[in-house]
């Protein structure tokens, strides 16, 4: 039986164009073979003949030797949900697919569902403001794929898949931002309805469905048919370098008129997070983001976006649960995760002295 291992992935390093505000930028192709139904329409048998075509496609390619297969029947609800809660699969394959699959390359950048809605999502998740590199990454799985098995794709309308938004490119792109100047001073709400005029959607920190928690948000592409993958990676980066540009604005303005509050709020913070004895998930996130925004102002320096990004996963219910090695009580997963964070920061501060 596979296991789930808990691990840094790539996009926690923290650097890359714009790490200050842009924690990580994604970009997911979806993609079906010929002749054989949708998955999220397909019986059990037809979707085990997509999985071991899938199979046979990488077998002996040295271009997938370092992708480990995970069946999702054969790992735990548990490890499940900490690979959901590292953007590394979505909640429908880890609840509803039948023979469902990651095939996850060991640095967690590159990670490819099987039989989720789509018989394929190439997703490629890179720390930063790097579309385009991910893009690549993804790109180059998509056409090695492609180089043996036969998409379904219409002339008129591009690569069709489950979901009638994603029909033509079948591209999703998606930058993950921290935003507390643009939420705290209610500037955020202006940008949502412009957004959503051009084509683009927000969302929160596990997409579709999920409230803006931590002052973290997701803007992504709405439509895929009618653009080329470049306009459509393009235009993502041309808009969010606009919000990026009115964030810092507002944090100059904050840093400006409340330092002293800004500071005494990152150091507090931080206190809280060293010592306190029990932590819910909902509160250890809102201390993240205000010491996120204390470091980037230059407010406090004893710690790093790598590290903070490590502790935005450790604090989920999943990842915390994988770490204690057993499933945990609510009040026991607070108390874990005071455990937990206090362990990473000791660790953080010895790699340091």
């Amino acid at each position: 039986m596979k296991q789930v291992q808990y691990s840094l992935s790539r996009w926690m390093e923290g650097g890359g164009p714009e790490a200050e505000i842009v924690i990580s930028s994604r970009v997911r192709a979806a993609r079906n073979i010929k002749n054989h139904p949708f998955s999220c329409l397909a019986s059990g048998q037809d979707n085990e003949i997509v999985m071991g075509k899938i199979k046979a496609a990488i077998s002996g390619r040295e271009e997938f030797s370092n992708f480990t297969c995970l069946p999702m029947d054969d790992i735990s609800d548990l490890e499940k949900q900490a690979l959901v809660e590292k953007h590394l699969i979505s909640p429908f394959l880890a609840r509803e697919s039948s023979f469902g699959a990651l095939l996850l390359r060991q640095d967690e950048a590159v990670s490819i569902m099987v039989n989720e809605e789509d018989h394929l999502r190439i997703q490629s998740l890179l720390s930063g403001l790097r579309l385009e590199e991910a893009w690549q990454e993804a790109e180059h799985y998509d056409d090695l794929l492609e180089s043996e098995l036969e998409y379904v794709f219409d002339e008129r309308y591009g690569y069709l898949t489950a979901c009638p938004t994603n029909v033509g490119t079948g591209l999703r792109a998606s930058v993950m931002l921290h935003l507390p100047a643009l939420i705290m001073t209610g500037q955020i709400n202006r940008f949502l309805g412009a957004l959503s005029q051009v084509g683009l959607t927000v969302r929160g920190l596990y997409g579709e469905g999920t409230e803006i928690v931590g002052n973290l948000v997701q803007v992504s592409n709405q439509v895929t048919l009618g653009h080329t993958e470049e306009e459509i990676i393009s235009n993502l980066g041309s808009l969010i370098g606009q919000i990026i540009e009115q964030e810092q604005n507002a944090r100059q303005v904050m840093l400006d008129k409340k330092r002293a509050e800004l500071a005494d709020k990152a150091w507090r913070a931080l206190g809280l997070l060293k010592y306190a004895q029990i932590l819910s998930s909902q509160e250890a996130i809102e201390m993240l983001s205000d010491l996120r925004l204390g470091y980037d102002l230059g407010l406090i320096n004893e710690i790093d976006h790598k590290l903070l990004n490590e502790l935005l996963v450790l604090i989920r219910p999943g990842c915390l649960q994988l770490l204690a090695g057993r499933e945990l009580e609510n009040s026991e997963r607070n108390l874990e995760r005071s455990v937990q964070v206090k362990e990473v920061l000791e660790r953080s501060r010895k790699g340091n002295n």
